[in-house]
């Protein structure tokens, strides 16, 4: 039995086995269930808040978020460029909650999230060289792995902070 994102209970049995049994196991399990619902939809309550901090609703709060984020990304992606030796051939910027940045690799483009302005700078440096260095790696090999470590020997605690602060 398992609880998914949206509260519904998920329940696998085995073929054969009565209704009667099943809703008589979820019956007994309740409380669990009741207790699983609660965490869930205290932690997307939390990641809402979380979101919520930076507006973009209208345009003029878009235009300032794209003014500061290219403010604060832009210097960091001609950095590290420099010194790992790759180009993104575009760097653009989208509203989305389920990443923080993507490298193309076919075209060399980077895109990172407008969300990237909640975390605090240094958590935005390791997702700046992360993207940077699927440049250099697509995947998240041992070596890809080694040029984080190369690049941004921190990049284990910021993933980590990034983490605990918008989950």
């Amino acid at each position: 039995m398992r609880i998914v994102k949206n509260g519904d209970v998920h329940v696998s049995a085995p073929f054969g086995l009565s209704r009667k049994i099943v809703e008589s196991f979820v019956e007994e399990h309740r409380d669990w269930i009741d207790k699983a619902r609660k965490r869930i939809s205290d932690k997307q309550a939390q990641r809402a808040a979380f979101y919520d901090q930076l507006p973009l609703a209208t345009k003029a709060q878009s235009e300032d978020a794209l003014k500061r984020l290219k403010a604060l990304v832009e210097p960091m992606v001609e950095r590290y460029s420099k010194e790992m030796g790759v180009r993104p051939s575009r760097i653009y910027y989208k509203p989305t909650i389920s990443r923080w940045g993507q490298c193309n690799v076919k075209d060399r483009s980077i895109y990172f999230s407008a969300y990237v302005l909640l975390l605090p700078d240094w958590c935005v440096e390791h997702v700046v060289v992360h993207e940077l260095c699927h440049l250099l790696e697509p995947s998240h090999n041992a070596r890809f792995h080694a040029l984080m470590d190369q690049y941004f020997p921190r990049w284990r605690e910021a993933h980590k902070e990034t983490l605990r602060i918008s989950r």
